[in-house]
């Protein structure tokens, strides 16, 4: 028996009307990647524990089964444990098929040395993962992407998977109305953009709802290299390679192992041909393959993320979520979606689907990642200054070094740059972990000892090549 009556719009107490979902409420979702299969998946899962019935359509014209472009959906694809484990508690885990690469460690290379540092804790190591179904010229071996694996997962929980690409989106009488390719329209209580900002539908239905702002975006580059599993294992074992670079124009360069490929993601200003080049030919990145030769790319492209939140992600009866609406800089995209999709179904479920609704019990979730980004540009303005000073760069592997050399006692280079490459903890706990006194007083120390002739010699000799 039902324990109370949702009706569909009522008064608020100040003369305005509220939207709410009710029994038969059908809910759109544009995008069946990540933000758009969380967020089905929790609007389901929230709507029966209120006994609500309402109907789901994802628009998903990916079977996310080919490899290669057909298959792909630009992303590195890394999952920190401590979001594993989240997920498992909501009930989605992650299979064998699924997880290509459990990553225990990091190595940074420089031109100053190598140095690996170890997962912190166990909840602090991360995931590996392909987006979809693997890079062109992989084996056709028992391989699921994970887009693919939460697509199925909300299928089974209910939601329609619609094959067709959403052609347009207009209004009737307040309500939505998606247009598929093949001239098919439906008109919904609630319609949920998710589909990223890799998606030419983001700038075809810019203008949907009233005042919303696309995202700021950044070019990256991505590709994979096969070089089969003994190899791998041998080069780059269970750890992530992350170069800091002294090239003009790069921001970040990581190396992540996955089977029998690796996949190389470089983010970078104005970031080009020649500067792929330059990152593919430094020494640093040519030492990490057997016989210091980089071998021919699989696959590559060049895909954007998301770098400034959307404006007004939010209005009556549509929401933005995920990479098109705000994502965390440079890190933790799926993290981003999964706590994006979760806010905004919690929002339609117990307050409505009126833009109020949604700036009051949405939007506080996208404006702390917002504002964690506004941190942590001054975090990676830092690294750029380390990234472009010898002295710094030094300064940087001599204390990680040590700090991974001795048992115990407190890491406080390793476990900010730990987080800071893995997106593990709020940029803005990095900052203030950077300001405590100890810190650059320890780093200090490091430069100078650094850069006398003993601290020199004894640094090449703890320096580690992560094999």
């Amino acid at each position: 028996m039902r324990m109370f009556t949702r009706r569909r719009v009522h008064g608020t107490g100040n003369g305005t009307k509220r939207l709410e979902l009710t029994d038969g409420s059908r809910v759109g979702v544009v995008g069946g990647g990540p933000a758009g299969s969380f967020f089905s998946f929790f609007l389901l899962s929230m709507a029966e524990s209120i006994d609500l019935e309402i109907d789901v359509d994802i628009y998903e014209p990916r079977f996310f089964t080919h490899r290669g472009p057909a298959g792909c959906n630009h992303c590195g694809g890394i999952i920190s444990e401590s979001l594993v484990q989240m997920l498992a508690a909501e009930g989605i885990n992650l299979p064998p098929t699924v997880v290509q690469q459990g990553i225990d460690s990091y190595v940074l290379h420089t031109d100053q040395g190598d140095v690996t540092i170890q997962a912190p804790r166990d909840e602090k190591r991360i995931a590996a993962v392909y987006r979809g179904n693997g890079p062109r010229e992989s084996e056709p071996v028992e391989v699921a992407g994970f887009d693919r694996h939460l697509l199925d997962l909300t299928s089974s929980s209910g939601a329609k998977i619609v094959k067709k690409l959403a052609r347009s989106i207009g209004w009737e009488e307040g309500r939505p109305r998606v247009t598929s390719v093949d001239g098919q329209s439906k008109e919904y209580d609630l319609l949920v953009m998710a589909m990223g900002v890799n998606s030419q539908a983001l700038n075809l239905f810019s203008n949907a709802g009233p005042g919303f702002g696309a995202p700021e975006t950044q070019r990256t580059f991505i590709c994979e290299f096969r070089l089969g599993a003994d190899v791998i294992k041998e080069w780059f074992g269970t750890s992530m390679h992350v170069f800091l670079l002294d090239i003009p124009r790069l921001g970040f360069a990581a190396i992540i192992p996955k089977g029998d490929f690796v996949t190389l993601c470089l983010l970078g200003d104005d970031l080009d041909d020649a500067l792929v080049e330059s990152v593919l030919g430094s020494p640093e990145v040519r030492r990490c393959f057997p016989g210091g030769v980089v071998p021919p790319l699989a696959c590559h492209c060049y895909p954007r993320i998301n770098t400034e939140a959307a404006v007004r992600p939010f209005a009556d009866r549509m929401v933005w979520i995920g990479d098109c609406g705000v994502a965390r800089l440079y890190k933790d995209g799926i993290g981003s979606a999964y706590r994006t999709a979760k806010a905004a179904a919690k929002a339609a479920v117990f307050h409505g689907v009126s833009g109020d609704s949604f700036k009051e019990h949405f939007w506080p979730a996208c404006r702390s990642l917002d504002v964690d980004n506004s941190i942590a540009k001054v975090v990676f303005g830092v690294t750029h200054l380390i990234q472009h000073s010898k002295v710094l760069r030094r300064g940087v592997v001599r204390m990680t070094v040590r700090e991974q050399a001795r048992k115990g006692g407190t890491k406080q280079m390793s476990n900010v740059l730990w987080d800071t490459f893995t997106g593990s903890a709020p940029y803005r706990d990095i900052l203030r972990r950077t300001m405590n006194p100890g810190f650059p007083l320890a780093l200090g120390w490091n430069i100078v000892a650094g850069s006398m002739p003993f601290g020199r010699g004894r640094r090449k000799e703890k320096a580690t090549n992560g094999r």
